[in-house]
């Protein structure tokens, strides 16, 4: 069992850790306004997540896939947040020393409930968690088990991952105290921002 866990957690970090609008943004936000900041954001792209991944382990992408209009609509608003996103990090201040645990004094942008739309319509996280669902089991003589145990491993990655990107993000906002540098990394990860939503939204 241990083995199939860790064949499973080998498989879905390349999968739930390659860069996507969800993850560039938490790097984007951790950038532009530090951990603490976007931490509220982190906590709902994580939680968006997980509740994709109990949409898959439940089989409600069935009837998810008959509200087409649904989904449609979700990914509207996640969009048209991402945009909006990568003009605050393009144009968030530079030149300031963040204050506390790495956030910017009087900067508060990345909240929790965009975080978790953002995560839900995210079309990466279905296909990417779809695959690693599917395609792979810990305990296949035993499927109740099965189900719960890939939830909670797959849970797991998706707060380490999740987290380790905005970590990363966050690790830039220090260079942020020179001005043309941070203006440089602010519209640099805006970009890829915006890229991979259109990626996103290309491949889904």
């Amino acid at each position: 069992m241990i083995g199939n866990t860790l064949i499973l957690i080998a498989a879905a970090l390349p999968l739930m850790g390659s860069p996507g609008p969800a993850t560039i943004s938490l790097a984007s936000l951790g950038a532009a306004f530090g951990f603490w900041n976007a931490l509220p954001y982190l906590m709902g792209i994580i939680l968006g997540t997980i509740v994709v991944l109990a949409i898959i382990a439940t089989g409600v992408t069935g009837v998810m896939s008959s509200e087409a209009w649904l989904l449609v609509v979700l990914r509207i608003a996640a969009v048209a947040y991402i945009l909006y996103l990568a003009w605050k990090i393009a144009t968030a201040p530079v030149g300031q020393a963040p204050t506390g645990a790495g956030g910017r004094s009087g900067v508060v942008i990345g909240s929790f409930l965009p975080g978790l739309g953002l995560a839900v319509a995210n079309p990466k996280a279905y296909a990417a968690i779809g695959a690693v669902y599917a395609g792979y089991s810990i305990t296949p003589e035993h499927l109740l088990l099965d189900t719960f145990l890939k939830f909670i491993a797959l849970a797991f990655m998706a707060a380490v991952v999740n987290t380790a990107w905005l970590v990363f993000g966050s690790t830039f906002s220090r260079f942020l105290e020179d001005p043309s540098v941070g203006r440089a990394i602010n519209i640099a990860f805006a970009i890829m921002l915006v890229l991979s939503v259109g990626v996103a939204l290309l491949l889904g």
